[in-house]
């Protein structure tokens, strides 16, 4: 029996099997539904970049589908301005500076707030303690007295491109003024600028960028981090630094990112709503807040999350003035009057290749955008700057002499702050530089390594001279390197600089065939950065450069 009973369950199972399949073929599976609907394009400030996996979150609960794309503040800003952004929404730390002006109000349709991260100070717990700042209660004015001491010297993004350093410029202003509330361009404190940037050591325009040079100079060029509270405390996590950061709140009040999500084109305003419903919903705020370390809007929130998050942590908002002159007077002051003037030496590759595919036009375009020819935004802040010292250094398969551009000081305000015309003089020497970059020669080969070495010996002793200023190389190549020093020989020759020449920045910039790999092993030596203009207009790479001098 037993047999004869496993062939009929074989012959069962496979009468079974022949059913299901020929009910299979008998109902074709419906076709999938693709969803057609364009994706919410969002620009973002690039330090919300650590968002991108809310991305998916937000699709399955919403069923929008949402773009990302990244860019600096002022160049975001810029973008929403001048009403040609492709952007459904843009989301930025705070939106004080373009709501500033009358255009702003009339591209942002509506905004809602959806976390919070105040500005802090985050000083090495050693000092700290040396000092007696910890459990003290901390001013902006004792920030900036530490400052001018020499106390305090930290690392914080560049006032004029990024929020969180035109927000501590402002805190500091504010602070100074005694009456933050009606603080116009004219009441801002001159001094209180002065003496709080004598203490800024480390510039960038990218929080990512000034966290490696921090971890990397710590206890050495810089002892403290001002930036948003979340940063810090992601950087303490991190296990990268030498030794935690103590954060400081200043007590009279600090300025709060609240991260406002702003729609600018009507026609995506119900999938916009679906998105903002779900960010402040409790899932993702509490999400945001385990994930990036930003407070919750929700006060019953907060307290889910009082284990990751400092309780002095909220301070009172210092009020920001809506006046926009007193903004850009600011901006202004600092890149021509108050933060160290610039000294650099711009490598330029004239290696018969540049005659190739435009590239010729585009390195004199960018260098004329570099003195004057765009007035923009971004460009005003782009601009070569009062007191600035620029040397040509051309390269093909010899290096070229260093060729001097001094754009000479303008008139200080003796009081408060404004936007000053270019004087004629500095008219006069933002055309010698387009003219001399108009008359470079492209020809012969490409001693790259060459170039940069003898651009980091000439600073060297422009430093002995001058040792006010702040020196970076700038170092354009559309080529591999095939003359003179290779890498190998070049980083041996660097290690024997004396320290404070290897303190100067290397900025490459990637065109044309370059060798990308070798471009990356140069700054990292170096403490520098690499950016692409393969797929970027050079004009606007070497806007972004200027961020970082």
């Amino acid at each position: 029996m037993k047999p004869m009973r496993r062939i009929l369950c074989v012959m069962g199972l496979g009468l079974l099997l022949a059913a299901c399949s020929k009910e299979e073929t008998a109902a074709p599976a419906a076709p999938a539904v693709v969803d057609t609907t364009p994706p919410l394009q969002i620009l973002a400030t690039s330090d919300l970049k650590d968002l991108e996996p809310l991305v998916p979150l937000i699709r399955e609960a919403t069923g929008v589908n949402v773009k990302f794309r990244f860019g600096g503040t002022m160049e975001s800003t810029q973008e929403v301005l001048s009403g040609e952004s492709k952007a459904d929404a843009a989301w930025f730390a705070n939106a004080k500076y373009l709501l500033s002006d009358r255009v702003g109000q009339s591209r942002v349709k509506v905004q809602e707030k959806i976390m919070l991260s105040p500005i802090a100070i985050g000083v090495s717990e050693s000092d700290a303690k040396k000092y007696g700042w910890v459990g003290k209660q901390m001013t902006w004015a004792d920030i900036t007295a530490a400052a001018k001491a020499g106390q305090l010297t930290y690392a914080l993004s560049n006032p004029a491109t990024s929020n969180q350093g035109f927000m501590a410029l402002l805190g500091v202003v504010a602070a100074a003024s005694g009456s933050p509330e009606a603080l116009t361009a004219a009441d801002v404190d001159r001094g209180a600028i002065a003496d709080f940037l004598k203490g800024y050591k480390l510039v960038g325009d990218n929080s990512t960028y000034l966290a490696e040079q921090f971890a990397k100079y710590q206890g050495t060029r810089a002892n403290a981090f001002i930036n948003y509270e979340s940063w810090l405390l992601t950087l303490n996590n991190s296990g990268k630094l030498r030794e935690k950061l103590h954060l400081i709140y200043p007590h009279e009040g600090v300025s709060t990112a609240d991260y406002p999500l702003m729609l600018l084109n009507e026609a995506r305003r119900t999938d916009y709503v679906k998105v903002v419903e779900y960010l402040k919903g409790d899932k993702a705020q509490l999400w945001l807040a385990r994930q990036t370390l930003r407070r919750p809007i929700k006060a019953e929130l907060a307290q889910q999350v009082e284990d990751l998050l400092p309780a002095r942590g909220m301070q009172v908002e210092l009020p920001f003035s809506p006046e926009r002159q007193l903004a850009d007077g600011l901006i202004d002051a600092y890149l021509n009057e108050f933060r160290r003037p610039i000294a650099s030496a711009f490598v330029l590759d004239t290696s018969g290749s540049m005659h190739k595919e435009g590239r010729r036009q585009q390195l004199i375009e960018a260098i004329h955008y570099l003195a004057g020819a765009d007035n923009s935004l971004t460009g005003r802040v782009a601009k070569l700057t009062n007191r600035e010292r620029l040397w040509f250094v051309p390269f093909s398969g010899t290096v070229g002499k260093p060729e001097l551009f001094e754009i000479p000081a303008g008139s200080p305000m003796k009081k408060g702050v404004a936007l000053q015309a270019d004087t004629e003089a500095k008219l006069a020497e933002l055309r010698r530089v387009r003219d001399a970059a108009d008359a470079l020669h492209m020809d012969g080969g490409t001693a790259l390594y060459d170039a940069v070495y003898e651009a980091l010996k000439h600073l060297m002793q422009e430093r002995k001279r001058n040792p006010e200023y702040q020196y970076s190389v700038v170092a354009f190549t559309d080529g591999m390197n095939n003359n003179g020093r290779n890498l190998e020989r070049f980083k041996r020759d660097y290690e024997a600089l004396p320290e404070d020449v290897k303190a100067i920045p290397v900025f490459m910039v990637l065109f044309g065939e370059a060798a990308e790999g070798e471009l990356k092993a140069v700054v990292e030596l170096t403490g520098g950065k690499v950016f692409d203009a393969r797929k970027t207009p050079l004009y606007a790479v070497f806007k972004d450069i200027r961020a970082y001098q």
